[in-house]
């Protein structure tokens, strides 16, 4: 089973896949682990390979390249990223996560102690730079919804209930490929 989660920031992936990898007994890759990963065989401290990848565009062509060829290679896999669920072509269930920008403001505030205001920009900043950069980089409309194969919203729901509901998902999956055989 290959499960890929993507949403904005604040919108609780994380979260959903550490649920998930946890039940289900499934290995975890991040976006921020391969970063951490790379920032590590680049020799350079996390904001320093920050500072690096804002200013060179192979930095996160790097990042979505290793984590395509991880998820795409791995079996039992959980593959967590904004662009994951476009990047893993033989995903078998892609996961958008959904919330207001008031609401990942306010988790992203009390996760990285800032004020809900400065969330609130920083992360709207932070999104318009993503889709310019996956627009230029990839051609891709992040607001396309279309790849995903479910669109839950973690403003609605908390992570125990978003993870029973993937839970039912991969019952019906792991039915239908019984089935199939």
């Amino acid at each position: 089973m290959r499960i890929t989660i993507s949403g904005p920031p604040g919108s609780g992936t994380t979260s959903l896949a550490r649920y998930l990898a946890g039940k289900h007994g499934l290995a975890l890759i991040s976006a921020g682990e391969v970063f951490r990963q790379l920032a590590k065989e680049h020799g350079m401290e996390l904001a320093e390979f920050g500072k690096f990848a804002e200013s060179d565009p192979s930095v996160d062509r790097m990042i979505d390249a290793r984590q395509k060829e991880i998820g795409e290679t791995s079996d039992d896999i959980i593959v967590e990223g904004r662009l994951s669920g476009r990047m893993v072509e033989n995903a078998d269930l892609r996961i958008w996560l959904s919330a207001s920008i008031s609401c990942r403001a306010k988790r992203i505030a009390g996760r990285d102690g800032m004020d809900e205001e400065g969330a609130r920009i920083y992360t709207e900043n932070r999104q318009r730079s993503e889709s310019t950069r996956y627009r230029n980089y990839y051609g891709i409309d992040i607001d396309d919804l279309s790849p995903y194969d479910i669109v839950l919203s973690s403003g609605t729901f908390g992570v125990d209930a978003l993870g029973a509901i993937v839970d039912t998902v991969i019952a019906c999956l792991a039915r239908q490929r019984e089935g199939a055989r």
